[in-house]
C-alpha cells in the first residue's frame, strides 16, 4: 500500500487542471519547458511552479538537454494512486449492482400490480 505522503501529493499535483493538462501533453513524449508553456496563458515561472509540484510529486522529471530543460513524464508514478481509487471503484460498482437489483424489483412489483388492475 503507498504511503499516505505519497498519495497526498499525487492527488494534490493532479487537482489542478494545468497539471493534468500538461501531463497529458507529455504523455504524447518529453517536450521542453517552452513548449510546455505555449498553450497557456500564464506566464514561464508560473509554468515552473506546476512543474515544481509535478516533480515533487515523482510524476516527472526534467531533465537538462543542452541548453533546454526537458520534462518526461513518469506514468509509473501514478500506479499508487490508480490503486487506490480501484479500492473503491469495487466497493461502489457493487453498490451500482445493489440498486440495480433494487430497481428491477420494484419495477416488476408496479409491472405485477399493473396486470393485476386490469
Amino acid at each position: 500500500m503507498p504511503s499516505q505522503e505519497t498519495l497526498d501529493s499525487t492527488f494534490a499535483a493532479l487537482a489542478d487542471p494545468t497539471r493534468r493538462a500538461i501531463l497529458a501533453r507529455l504523455a504524447d513524449g518529453d517536450i521542453s519547458v517552452g513548449e510546455l508553456a505555449e498553450p497557456f496563458a500564464m506566464s514561464l515561472p508560473a509554468i515552473s511552479q506546476h512543474l515544481r509540484v509535478l516533480e515533487k510529486a515523482n510524476l516527472i522529471v526534467r531533465k537538462k538537454d543542452a541548453q533546454w530543460r526537458r520534462c518526461h513524464l513518469r506514468p509509473e508514478s501514478l500506479r499508487p494512486a490508480a490503486e487506490w481509487i480501484s479500492q473503491y471503484r469495487v466497493f461502489w460498482e457493487g453498490q451500482f449492482d445493489a440498486l440495480a437489483n433494487y430497481l428491477d424489483e420494484i419495477k416488476e412489483t408496479e409491472e405485477e400490480r399493473s396486470d393485476s388492475n386490469k
